[in-house]
């Protein structure tokens, strides 16, 4: 851990990772959690989050995509709030919720729709908070599973928490498997990896532009990418996501000279294809732009022997050290970057909550 970033709480949030995923994924009582999940019957099961939240619901329906049993939505917090009849009326869904502080409006406001429109619907809270909204207000029939208190980020930037709620969510519906010893295994990954990515990051000059593509669930783990670099460097460096075949089509207009692009690299042998095809066109065209593909086979390789999906947090670790030393280097509070300017706070606030009639 570089001494001179340990004093940041999202630096150290960051490295602690490893040994968060150990010890939860010994303590997670997986069984007990599917078991519950499976008495509920649901035929739709949705993942429910505001921000960073929300696309770890992306990330999973993305990865879990063709797998039998129920459809699975990921619906964003901020659009069921908002569209509350759109999405409930007339349906009975297993209702997953994350959120790191659990006290969102958005999190507040998706309970008040079910509630009101699908008081029936079975309630599954995934958070950080042992003391916020989403593990206190339970129904005798909902479950919260409440992560422990040091995936609890004091820093502005979800990094612990989200890579953590991602692989308890994958832990209880994606096929079966051990799940200590595969978070372990991914622990381990992430030790070996986060000296490079420091070392990648220290000697990496801060871009006009970055952009983040992947494929499936690697796309929504660029979107992540993306959000942690614009949030950490408080928007001085714009950054744009998108999927390996869906920036060609007009988003690649984003690039200039000094534009990264960062292509994180998919397990999926046909969609790899697509991403070897992505970077060796993007270095045609854009010489003077660092081009980096990070995942298996790629300039920084990360193995991804259990799908995409597992391997997100492992990939987003490259944006989060990055954010954290570009956040630093512009002279930014990297645990609030816009400490004194009003605009974005570490819990979103200033939401008005409108009532929702059955």
């Amino acid at each position: 851990m570089s001494p001179t970033l340990s004093h940041w709480h999202t630096w150290r949030e960051i490295h602690a990772q490893p040994a968060i995923w150990t010890s939860w994924g010994a303590a997670l009582p997986v069984a007990d959690l599917r078991a519950w999940i499976a008495a509920q019957n649901a035929d739709e099961i949705w993942f429910c989050g505001a921000g960073s939240s929300a696309y770890i619901g992306e990330m999973i329906v993305a990865g879990l995509e063709g797998h039998p049993g129920p459809r699975l939505r990921a619906i964003a917090s901020t659009d069921l709030v908002a569209r509350p009849h759109a999405y409930l009326a007339g349906r009975n869904p297993l209702v997953v919720s994350f959120g790191r502080s659990g006290n969102s409006t958005e999190s507040i406001g998706t309970l008040d729709a079910l509630d009101a429109l699908a008081p029936d619907a079975p309630r599954l809270n995934i958070t950080c908070n042992a003391k916020g909204t989403l593990a206190t207000r339970l129904r005798a029939t909902d479950r919260a599973i409440i992560l422990p208190e040091a995936t609890h980020d004091a820093g502005f930037a979800m990094t612990s928490s989200l890579s953590t709620m991602l692989l308890t969510a994958l832990a209880l519906f994606d096929a079966p498997c051990d799940v200590p010893a595969r978070f372990t295994a991914l622990a381990d990954q992430l030790t070996a990896l986060l000296p490079r990515l420091a070392s990648i990051a220290d000697t990496a000059a801060m871009p006009e532009r970055i952009v983040f593509v992947g494929s499936g669930p690697l796309a929504f783990a660029a979107r992540e990418s993306a959000l942690k670099v614009m949030e950490l460097t408080a928007g001085i460096v714009p950054a744009l996501w998108d999927s390996c075949l869906g920036f060609r089509h007009g988003p690649k207009s984003f690039v200039r000279d000094a534009t990264d692009i960062i292509v994180l690299t998919s397990p999926d042998r046909h969609a790899a294809l697509y991403d070897a095809d992505l970077v060796t066109e993007l270095r045609s065209q854009f010489p003077a732009s660092r081009v980096t593909a990070i995942g298996p086979g790629g300039d920084l390789d990360i193995a991804m022997p259990y799908g995409a999906a597992w391997g997100a947090p492992l990939a987003i670790a490259l944006a989060q050290i990055l954010a954290v030393v570009w956040s630093d280097r512009l002279g930014l509070n990297v645990d609030d970057p816009f400490s004194g300017q009003g605009t974005l706070s570490r819990v979103v606030s200033g939401v008005k909550l409108y009532p929702v009639s059955p």
